[in-house]
């Protein structure tokens, strides 16, 4: 439980506590944000909210507002990120680094609303 306390005072901006079961095969990727990405970067089920305090520069993108692609993650892991001028390249490698991107392509973008399509759009009559 210290370890707990400790790693949440580390990291920062806070935690929440991971949402995912411990059985669940995302459950390692949440666990790893959890450690790793917690400090920047706010993402629910992963129990962190490091964007949380916006007026600090190395605040990363809240990711419970974008969606994200697995292969856009692991770009940003290696790369730092799309700018390339905050995040640390590599912050996590190999499979790690694929356990993080899997569960944030899964989970990120939870508090997207879709905007309705144009009327008429979505019309598709056969009527001759």
């Amino acid at each position: 439980m210290i370890a707990a306390a400790v790693l949440a005072t580390a990291v920062g901006c806070g935690t929440q506590g991971i949402q995912i079961s411990e059985g669940s095969p995302d459950y390692q990727g949440a666990q790893i944000f959890s450690e790793r990405c917690a400090g920047c970067h706010t993402l629910t089920p992963a129990g962190t909210e490091g964007s949380a305090n916006r007026s600090q520069r190395q605040q990363g993108p809240n990711l419970d507002q974008r969606t994200e692609s697995m292969s856009d993650v692991l770009f940003a892991i290696r790369n730092g990120g799309f700018s390339g001028a905050i995040m640390p390249q590599n912050i996590v490698v190999g499979a790690d680094a694929e356990k993080v991107a899997s569960f944030v392509a899964k989970y990120a973008g939870q508090d997207v609303v879709q905007q309705p399509a144009p009327a008429g759009a979505t019309t598709t009559s056969t009527t001759p």
